[in-house]
């Protein structure tokens, strides 16, 4: 694993954004109604579901992947979400993941987009 070079809350920013880009991308090829594509990209971009995707792919982390996920869990929530702590925390960790990948390991990034896109209800 690549050395980090980023506070886990910048990776949790960037993940944030790059997994709502992969979603409108999957979603622009399912419809062109565009209260069907807010709807779908709304379904699929929030804390609930992104908590879903990261015990959706925790069998196939590696160790340092699991410890960062670990780190990105328990950082600070701030006051307004502090009532959904067991949503927030894993969907945190999975922003985490996907901004650290993002920016350092592609590869690995495109293995958990295809798995999450191929193997799940969600996006078929």
């Amino acid at each position: 694993m690549t050395e980090e070079i980023f506070a886990l809350r910048n990776y949790a920013h960037l993940g944030d954004a790059v997994w709502e880009i992969f979603v409108r991308e999957y979603v622009i090829y399912k419809t062109s109604n565009s209260k069907i594509l807010h709807k779908m990209t709304t379904d699929r971009v929030n804390a609930s579901f992104q908590a879903e995707m990261l015990h959706f792919i925790s069998e196939d982390l590696t160790e340092e992947e699991h410890e960062l996920a670990r780190r990105g869990r328990n950082l600070p929530i701030p006051v307004a979400r502090r009532a959904i702590q067991n949503v927030y925390r894993p969907s945190t960790a999975f922003e985490v993941l996907i901004g650290y990948w993002y920016l350092h390991d592609k590869e690995r990034l495109n293995f958990f987009y295809n798995k999450i896109k191929n193997e799940t209800e969600y996006f078929t």
